[in-house]
């Protein structure tokens, strides 16, 4: 079987041609860089990806982390690779240069993030944690912090974390109770614990350093009284020599999947020598945290896309080769049997899988793209695009996650009895990829956060702004005889979306928020189909016109299996919208009044 992970032709379509990334080059703060950069750095991750993350990924797998003298032992590759990823310029890739860094567009940060989740997640994972964890230390830290700590996670020498979640608290952050007192030196003194710490201590790096949220004492109550600090495992002393800082590893978890990155319990202050140092203002860490969340979000999604991708063009090659059966209409038992690819059913799932991978891959590019132009440009335009991406963020985050469950699912299906066994990987990405509906909110958490916030952000202005560039792009699918019965059902959803949106806002109003935000994950549900059909009806009217032009960039049996999927895509996946119109309308509250003692 071959081992390819992902498209390079559908990348490469995404960025060029539907996306037109070498616009951001227009973009003052983008303007060293190239059409032709942007395609060197993709073929670079590819590079890296199938010379170094794939080749390990097995054993990764089969050997995950232990600990062993209270530090966690991780893939022996694991610190070349931090180095490389430094050296290499991939922790660095989206900072500004006065840090170190490329200035390269988010769009192709995560492009390159694409590739190597694909290839092998684990090991991308301690990269750009450690990216994330620095942005914060870059936008909110003091010049002694930043030159303390932003130099040694880029060079990927220190591993950097997001420490949020607390045992008692889980995803409900308000009540983490970490504490943190302030000192005559200037530092704070901090105690608590950390749970599900990805890449919370490992040997593979020099130092952790962690970004924590915790509350100092005498802060308000919620929320509003967490603060954050920068908290490294072994602290610089006057001296500039490591010290231990007092932040224990007390276990390891063991994992569903992803083995190949370790999580963490931690234990601060044990001794009372935890020192911590605060980032930007007292009280206002989470917000800081939040600033940082459409890009963690983001990338959350494309991971499990990249996953989704793997597993798709695994049990594809295998559809091809497996011998079984033959043509329903063949009753002679002496004749061949068939390539299972032939049966309906089976292309059916592959065309589920490979609807939902390029599918969502587009709208995590678009949502890109809103940031990158968010980010580079002023007034009404800078805001106009925040808007869009706030929107679209929790669902950029929570529907690729559910949909690469199902497509990880469907994948090992393809392999039948097969797909069951450790012989062979379809598992694998099952496992792989379920952590991506938990971490970074829970599916339902996003499902409130749109249905509850987002949609009516100053007074509805992101979903306005939003439809504008799906009419936009209906309209054009329209010039095309293949795409309008297609464009006309999109338009037809999207009216009763808002439609929806409006009457759900009474409910708000008249029985209050338990009962409007009950059904809120079918909401983001729905809201991801219909965003997924946006994103195939905008690639398929790319499709016509590269099929038009002259210049054959690509080839006719790729632009017709677009076409094909788009098909699918409308025929198979988009009806399912209206079961989930049909609940989102009902009144009939059953997970509301249901009593706990009638679950039994």
């Amino acid at each position: 079987m071959s081992d390819k992970f992902y498209s390079k032709e559908n990348l490469k379509f995404l960025l060029h041609e539907v996306f037109h990334v070498e616009e951001l080059c227009k973009r003052d703060y983008f303007k060293e860089h190239t059409l032709e950069n942007f395609d060197m750095i993709v073929e670079a991750a590819d590079s890296l990806s199938t010379n170094h993350l794939r080749p390990i990924l097995l054993e990764m797998d089969r050997n995950p982390p232990y600990v062993e003298n209270a530090r966690i032992k991780v893939h022996p590759q694991m610190g070349k690779l931090m180095k490389k990823f430094g050296e290499d310029g991939w922790i660095s890739i989206s900072a500004p240069h006065e840090f170190g860094g490329q200035q390269v567009p988010f769009t192709i940060m995560q492009a390159a993030a694409f590739i190597m989740a694909a290839a092998n997640y684990s090991p991308m994972a301690y990269a750009f944690l450690t990216t994330g964890a620095a942005h914060l230390i870059e936008a909110f830290g003091t010049k002694e912090l930043q030159e303390t700590f932003i130099p040694k996670m880029m060079s990927g020498e220190w591993q950097g974390t997001m420490a949020m979640t607390e045992p008692q608290a889980g995803s409900s952050l308000s009540d983490i109770v970490s504490t943190a007192t302030r000192t005559a030196e200037g530092h704070y003194l901090l105690k608590g614990q950390k749970i599900f710490i990805s890449c919370g201590d490992h040997d593979g790096c020099d130092n952790i350093i962690h970004l924590m949220l915790a509350r100092i004492e005498g802060a308000p109550a919620g929320t509003k009284g967490i603060s954050l600090f920068v908290v490294p495992r072994m602290r610089p002393d006057k001296n500039g020599e490591l010290v231990f800082n007092d932040v224990h590893t007390a276990g390891l978890f063991h994992k569903m999947g992803y083995h190949g990155a370790p999580i963490a319990h931690l234990i601060m202050g044990e001794q009372n020598d935890c020192h911590a140092y605060l980032v930007g203002e007292e009280h206002k860490g989470l917000s800081y945290m939040f600033q940082m969340m459409n890009e963690a979000r983001i990338g959350v999604g494309v991971s499990a896309t990249a996953i989704a991708s793997a597993a798709y063009y695994y049990s594809l090659d295998y559809a091809n080769v497996r011998l079984q059966g033959r043509k329903l209409t063949e009753k002679d038992p002496l004749k061949p049997q068939i390539p299972i690819i032939h049966h309906a059913d089976v292309k059916r799932m592959l065309l589920f899988q490979k609807a939902m991978v390029e599918g969502t891959l587009a709208l995590e590019l678009q949502a890109c793209m809103y940031l990158d132009q968010s980010k580079t440009s002023t007034g009404e335009e800078a805001e106009n695009n925040f808007l869009k991406l706030e929107l679209l963020t929790p669902i950029v985050k929570s529907y690729p996650a559910e949909m690469s469950i199902q497509t990880t699912s469907t994948a090992l299906q393809i392999f039948g009895g097969y797909g069951f066994t450790k012989e062979f990987m379809a598992e694998l990405f099952f496992r792989e990829t379920r952590i991506h509906t938990l971490h970074e909110g829970a599916t339902a958490i996003h499902g409130m956060d749109l249905l509850g916030r987002k949609v009516m952000l100053k007074n509805g202005q992101a979903t306005m702004l939003l439809m504008q560039d799906v009419f936009a792009d209906i309209e054009k699918a329209k010039q095309f005889e293949s795409l309008k019965t297609y464009a006309e059902a999109l338009e037809q959803k999207l009216t009763q979306l808002q439609e929806l949106t409006m009457r759900l806002m009474g409910v708000a109003q008249k029985h209050g928020p338990e009962i409007f935000l009950s059904d809120a994950t079918l909401y983001l549900e729905l809201f991801g189909i219909i965003a997924i059909g946006w994103q195939w009806l905008k690639q398929g009217a790319v499709s016509e016109q590269q099929k038009a032009s002259a210049s054959k960039k690509y080839s006719p049996e790729f632009l017709q299996s677009k076409l094909l999927t788009l098909q699918y895509f409308f025929e198979y996946e988009m009806p399912k919208t209206e079961g989930l119109l049909v609940r989102l309308k009902s009144r009939n509250n059953v997970t509301v009044d249901a009593k706990p003692e009638e679950i039994v």
